[in-house]
């Protein structure tokens, strides 16, 4: 059986209109690319990506079909007007473009901004999905995001809201008597103000946390704590974006299996160094 799939690029009513891919390109690691995502990367006329997709799948593709429209927080921005404005111009030029994307393009990726832009300029596009970091970066970290003796719900929530909004739309109160898993992506800078609700709110101050940056990438750092002592783990390990946090007594299942882990990651990497993949 062939993995080769058929990729109509004219597959619009239109045939002076390219299409637009909206692709995730999962939480880093090339080899979690999707088979789809990877051969549209090859076959693409131009590709507008992010910050997030991980570096070795950026520099994978030829610079002179790569934009970088990314955006980070205190930094260099390219606002979304543009990108989305840049999508239309281009597949209305008869390209075939993909919007490269961190994880999902639709669990805090805007891509459901972009796909309501292009559907009402009349442009044709496909998704792609990815996996997200919220769900791949706890499993490769030994971290089930639910689990039966734990946790029979989780809740994904971003650390990072539209600054416009005149008040958070997060109800950490409600979260905190959910009694499941909550996994906060793009909250690194915001975690002694959620911490600290969530204790308010009643959370137990002990309840497990681990903090995972750049899941899947070759230099993955995992710290583990509290609630009440998630900011100090923070600081002490030195952890950056892009990182998620997870809360929830899963984070405690970590230490379980975490010499299996270094092992595995051990033989990995002697893998990667000794022979060609």
């Amino acid at each position: 059986m062939s993995n080769n799939i058929e990729i109509d690029n004219n597959a619009n009513t239109d045939t002076d209109t390219g299409v637009v891919y909206l692709v995730g390109s999962g939480p880093g690691d090339p080899s979690l690319l999707t088979v789809k995502a990877k051969q549209l990367l090859e076959t693409a006329d131009i590709i507008l990506h992010d910050k997030l997709p991980g570096p070795a799948i950026i520099e994978s593709i030829p610079e002179s079909k790569r934009e970088d429209v990314g955006k980070r927080a205190g930094g260099e921005r390219t606002s979304q007007e543009y990108t989305n404005d840049r999508l239309v111009e281009l597949a209305e030029a008869g390209k075939t473009v993909v919007r490269l994307k961190g994880g999902d393009p639709f669990v805090f990726g805007r891509g459901g901004e972009e796909m309501e832009h292009l559907a009402a300029a009349g442009v044709p596009f496909e998704t792609v999905p990815g996996i997200t970091s919220a769900i791949g970066g706890p499993g490769v970290a030994g971290i089930p995001v639910t689990h039966r003796e734990h946790a029979s719900s989780v809740s994904f929530v971003t650390g990072h809201e539209d600054p416009t909004k005149e008040e958070s739309a997060i109800d950490w109160e409600a979260l905190a008597a959910t009694g499941g898993t909550i996994v906060v992506l793009m909250g690194v800078g915001k975690l002694p103000a959620y911490t600290a609700e969530l204790q308010d709110a009643g959370m137990d101050p002990e309840t497990p946390i681990a903090l995972i940056e750049r899941a899947t990438r070759p230099s993955m750092q995992v710290a583990v704590g509290t609630l009440d002592t998630a900011v100090d783990v923070r600081d002490e390990a030195e952890i950056e974006p892009p990182a998620i946090t997870i809360i929830g007594e899963v984070a405690a299942t970590r230490e379980h299996v975490s010499h299996w882990l270094e092992q595995t990651q051990h033989n990995r990497s002697e893998l990667d160094t000794n022979e060609d993949i």
